[in-house]
């Protein structure tokens, strides 16, 4: 038991080294999009049941740029050449 979790732990820690297989702007956009979806679901559910979801428009924005940003600064450096 202790074996498999210090081996989940140690595989988690590889994320935020210099040299990994990860591509972690990839997985913060991800991250970042997949709430921005769970927003859009609520509110959709919400707005059936008869509720008004209200929603700080700054906060929803600041995923939106998170999201982009992440997204564009991953596919510019995989097709950029260095």
């Amino acid at each position: 038991m202790f074996n498999r979790l210090k081996s989940t732990v140690m595989g988690f820690t590889q994320i935020f080294k210099d040299e990994n297989e990860y591509n972690e702007k990839t997985i913060i956009g991800f991250m970042s999009f997949a709430v921005m979806v769970i927003f859009a679901v609520v509110d959709l559910v919400t707005g059936y049941v008869g509720k008004d979801l209200v929603i700080n428009e700054g906060i929803y924005n600041s995923f939106v740029i998170i999201t982009l940003g992440s997204f564009g600064i991953a596919g510019l450096e995989k097709f950029a050449k260095k």
